[in-house]
């Protein structure tokens, strides 16, 4: 997978190393807003908190 994305990217070496570290940043950034409170929510769904 990651040699295909590699090879996918355009630009010179230091252009897809910017765009591969972008690209991580926003998926992790996902993961932390969106999928991980959305599965705490299913997997665990009597600790929620009320504020």
């Amino acid at each position: 997978m990651y040699s295909w994305l590699w090879r996918k990217l355009p630009g010179t070496l230091l252009l897809k190393l910017v765009q591969a570290i972008l690209l991580s940043g926003v998926a992790l950034a996902v993961m932390y807003f969106f999928v991980f409170p959305w599965l705490d929510v299913v997997i665990f769904p009597e600790t929620e908190t009320q504020i």
